[in-house]
């Protein structure tokens, strides 16, 4: 199978993202099968740590496609990163601004162009203290009901203990297993035709967060809970189902 091009700035890129996947923990990447070889891909990840972009990465760029990010748009604003996130193809998200819908139509748009569009969902790293997929934001839910595109849920376990953004702690030794894992599309075909409101759009990110929360449960062998964390201030955590 032919590899997708990525272009200069994505092979610029990759050599950074490999070492410092290989620097940081045994990977252990499963279920690429389940990313078609051609073709819009919708891949839908939990978020544990500032190290699951660069596993994300190295996972799609080793089922030998490029990975395009859905990303906080400050990054653009960093030197050097901002021209590689530029050239690389890369989405900014301009969260709770006149914005916002540029960028899902950015990613809505590379979908449709055929390319692997990588969500997470939660808009931050979980502040769930046992590591579980938060209550998450609605886009998602809308990119994947506007395009034909596969969505694929998709887990990262083992980067929070390397590195956890709230204690700042980064722990390289003793070498862990980080483990990502790809699962079976998730069938929308019920929600396709219907009109799209805010409880279509609640339903659908549920259901997708749900399969990554299932599927963290089966990477971790644990019992996941029912409900999603909300974070610092909210009501306890909200039904997922």
């Amino acid at each position: 199978m032919a590899r997708e091009k990525g272009g200069f700035w994505v092979g610029f890129a990759v050599p950074f993202f490999y070492s410092i996947g290989l620097l940081t923990g045994r990977r252990r990447y499963q279920g690429r099968d389940h990313l078609p070889a051609t073709g819009g891909v919708l891949l839908v990840g939990n978020h544990v740590s500032h190290l699951d972009p660069i596993h994300t990465g190295v996972f799609v760029h080793t089922s030998r496609r490029v990975p395009r990010f859905l990303a906080k748009h400050s990054l653009w604003k960093v030197p050097v990163l901002g021209r590689v996130l530029v050239g690389a193809g890369q989405i900014p998200v301009f969260r709770d601004t006149a914005d916002a819908q540029q960028s899902l139509a950015a990613g809505t748009q590379a979908l449709a162009d055929g390319k692997v569009v990588i969500i997470y969902p939660e808009g931050t790293i979980t502040r769930d203290p046992d590591g579980w997929p938060m209550r998450s934001r609605t886009g998602v839910a809308r990119m994947a009901l506007v395009s034909d595109a596969p969505v694929i849920p998709m887990v990262h376990w083992g980067t929070r203990e390397v590195y956890n953004h709230y204690d700042k702690k980064f722990r390289p030794f003793p070498r862990r297993d980080i483990v990502v894992r790809a699962g079976e599309p998730v069938d929308l075909t019920a929600y396709r035709g219907r009109p799209v409101d805010s409880a279509l759009l609640r339903e659908v990110t549920d259901l997708i967060m749900g399969r990554v929360r299932d599927l963290l449960a089966e990477v971790r062998g644990e019992t996941a809970p029912a409900e999603f964390h909300r974070g610092p201030g909210g009501p306890g955590r909200e039904s997922g189902r």
